[in-house]
């Protein structure tokens, strides 16, 4: 093998674990106090988004929250330099998508859920 083929293999494997490493490593991180999404079962009149189709692969905090015996998520830990949340998928990019999703059903401090006939104020709480 040619010095010249060997150096550029080796390039690209140096590149390939680096992305890799930046996929797996922001999930490691974390510092301070962790954020919960947490649900909390309401009576209201207000136009709700409907959850019924979503996964807990797509939304793992507000499925996890529903699903809970407490109505809170797993916690989520911010990173350095809000670094991590470029590269990982957090409990606000959840509660943002369920309001982009239906602008009517946002709160002040959250978005209104209706999953299996129960509706939730969700909302993420850092306590």
């Amino acid at each position: 093998m040619r010095r010249v083929t060997r150096n550029l293999l080796i390039a690209i494997a140096l590149v390939v674990v680096a992305l890799l490493a930046l996929g797996a490593l922001p999930s490691y991180l974390g510092s301070g106090d962790p954020y919960y999404l947490t649900v909390e079962p309401i009576e209201t009149n207000g136009t709700v988004a409907d959850v019924n189709n979503v996964s807990d692969r797509r939304y793992p905090y507000l499925v996890g929250a529903i699903e809970s015996a407490d109505g809170r998520s797993e916690g989520y830990q911010t990173g350095p330099y809000g670094m991590k949340e470029w590269f990982t998928h957090t409990p606000f990019d959840e509660i943002d998508a369920v309001t982009k999703q239906n602008p009517t059903a946002a709160t002040e401090n959250g978005v209104r859920v209706s999953r299996d006939g129960q509706v939730y104020h969700a909302e993420v709480v850092r306590p």
